[in-house]
C-alpha cells in the first residue's frame, strides 16, 4: 500500500479505491462523477472489478473522462471450469489478489452481487497473505452499499422484500446504508444510514427511483469517511 511519507512532491498521491461491481454501475458513476470533486477530494478510482462480463459498470469505467479507469473481470463460474478441484473460496482469494495489485487505499463493494468469504476479508485485513504478494503495511477497508436498513432485509432481493413488507403493513419504513464489509452478509457496522420515502399503493418503481437517488449520495459520502479514517494527505 501507499506510504503517503514517501511523496517528495508539493502534491500529495491521490487516495486510491477499488470498485467491485456487477451490473448497470450507477453507483459507481456517482463514484466517478465524485472523484477530485470536494465532495470525495484527491480520490482516484484505480480499479473496477466485475463478476458480470457484459456489466454496464465496467463500459462505465472504461470510457471515463479525462481518463479511462482500469477494469478487470474474472466470473465464479467461468474460474471453477477453468480450475478443476478449486472451491468459491478460492475464487474469492483470486479476486482479493487481482484487488491488492491496484493497490488500493480501500474498496468499496457498489452492486457486487457476490457474497464475500473470509478468505477475501483475511487477505484484505493483511492477516493472509498471498504467494508472490507484498506484504500489507495496513488493512485496507472494505465497504459497502445495502439498499435496507441495518438488519431488517439482510441478503439479496432487499429492496423487493422490503417493499412488500411495507406494503402489507409488516414495517414502518425503509432505507439504505453503507457498512463495514464482515463476514456475516450485511452485518457490518453501519457507515450511514438514510430512510427512504416510501407510499403506500405506490408502484415500487417509484420507490426505487427515490432509493437510488439516496444512494448515490451516501455510497460517496461513506467513501469519503473511510478514506479520512485512513488520514491520508489530501
Amino acid at each position: 500500500m501507499q506510504d503517503p511519507n514517501t511523496n517528495t512532491g508539493t502534491a500529495p498521491s491521490p487516495r486510491r479505491l477499488a470498485v467491485l461491481i456487477s451490473g448497470e454501475g450507477t453507483n459507481l458513476q456517482a463514484l466517478i462523477d465524485a472523484q477530485n470533486t470536494p465532495s470525495l477530494p484527491n480520490t482516484q478510482i484505480v480499479l473496477v472489478l466485475s463478476n458480470r462480463k457484459n456489466a454496464r459498470g465496467l463500459i462505465r469505467a472504461s470510457t471515463s473522462h479525462p481518463h479511462p479507469i482500469p477494469t478487470a473481470y474474472i466470473g465464479l463460474q467461468p474460474f471453477l471450469r477453468s480450475n478443476p478441484g478449486k472451491t468459491r473460496e478460492d475464487y474469492d482469494v483470486e479476486v482479493a489478489r487481482i484487488v491488492l495489485r491496484a493497490k488500493p487505499d480501500a474498496v468499496v463493494c457498489a452492486g457486487w452481487m457476490h457474497i464475500v468469504s473470509e478468505g477475501f476479508l483475511d487477505v484484505l485485513k493483511g492477516t493472509r497473505v498471498l504467494d508472490g504478494e507484498e506484504v500489507l503495511e495496513r488493512e485496507v477497508p472494505v465497504i459497502n452499499i445495502h439498499p435496507a436498513l441495518f438488519g431488517q432485509f439482510d441478503g439479496t432481493h432487499a429492496v423487493e422484500r422490503g417493499f412488500e413488507a411495507f406494503q402489507k403493513g409488516e414495517v414502518d419504513e425503509l432505507g439504505v446504508m453503507v457498512h463495514r464489509v464482515v463476514k456475516e452478509v450485511d452485518r457490518g457496522e453501519p457507515l450511514i444510514q438514510r430512510r427512504v420515502e416510501v407510499v403506500k399503493g405506490e408502484a415500487i418503481e417509484a420507490y426505487e427511483e427515490r432509493l437510488h437517488k439516496v444512494e448515490w449520495e451516501i455510497i460517496v459520502e461513506a467513501t469519503r469517511m473511510v478514506l479520512d479514517e485512513l488520514q491520508l494527505p489530501l
